[in-house]
């Protein structure tokens, strides 16, 4: 039973307005045992809460930084089981953003090499004689 406190329930169509996603998105994400605490009405229909909304939020978050399913899939087991798991949520999360540190600086060395190519060819363009130098060449460097 409802009282007038509680907050309304969405239906997958208001759920997807609400966080940018398409319906389709978001059964996916509730078939990879994602999107956890979902109700059902009398006639079948997904009821989503507003916490459902930031949930796929983060869900998303995760996929962005490129932890895999079977890791958000662990994450949100976790979440379900309450309290008991914060230390072991916690210690995931620290270990993901230790992975996401070390891919950013994999990236940022990536994007200097782009940068100093990108140069090499402005130099090259501008000028209209092949530089001396090419920064990424072994055979070029002093």
């Amino acid at each position: 039973m409802t009282t007038l406190d509680d907050p309304p329930l969405l239906l997958i169509g208001a759920l997807a307005a609400r966080c940018g996603k398409s319906v389709h998105a978001i059964r996916w994400y509730e078939a990879q045992g994602l999107v956890p605490g979902v109700a059902r009405d009398s006639g079948g229909r997904r009821r989503y809460r507003e916490q459902h909304v930031a949930w796929l939020e983060l869900m998303e978050r995760l996929r962005t930084t490129g932890m895999s399913i079977a890791e958000m899939r662990r994450y949100t087991e976790l979440v379900t089981q309450g309290r008991k798991s914060l230390a072991a949520r916690r210690d995931m999360l620290a270990a993901h953003r230790a992975e996401v540190l070390a891919t950013i600086a994999r990236w940022q060395e990536a994007l200097m090499a782009l940068d100093q190519k990108l140069d090499f060819y402005d130099d090259w363009i501008a000028s209209g004689h092949r530089p001396a130098r090419d920064p990424l060449s072994p055979r070029s460097k002093p």
